[in-house]
């Protein structure tokens, strides 16, 4: 019984994960963007603690891409006509995408530069 349960909620999520990949093009950016970090990180064969930068990057991204769009579909169907206060928590989800995708192409730089750099020599 708790297995079937668990199951179920796991696939409500897959659902969810569906339905951001469908209909928010944002994601389908990070998507894209995720997988061709993935493959430079397999091409210049990044170390262990590369990889988890890399990783908690782009899960970082990724959840806080999943959370702004629950946020606005959650306040559309509470409130689907325009409110300022309504606009304001949008706008701030939104900007904390902003931030985790910010800190990611830092991370992504902090740890891809050093090996641009060994390509030269």
């Amino acid at each position: 019984m708790i297995l079937i349960r668990r199951l179920k909620s796991f696939a409500c999520a897959l659902q969810g994960l569906a339905f951001l990949l469908r209909t928010q093009p944002n994601a389908r950016l990070h998507l894209l963007a995720a997988v061709l970090v993935c493959i430079a990180g397999g091409y210049f064969g990044l170390s262990r603690g590369e990889w988890l930068w890399i990783t908690a990057a782009i899960v970082l991204v990724w959840s806080a891409e999943a959370l702004n769009t629950a946020l606005e579909y959650l306040a559309d169907a509470l409130h689907p006509k325009p409110h300022p206060g309504i606009g304001r928590a949008k706008d701030v989800a939104a900007a904390a995408v902003l931030i985790a995708a910010a800190g990611a192409a830092v991370i992504g730089m902090l740890v891809f530069v050093p090996h641009l750099a060994s390509m030269g020599r």
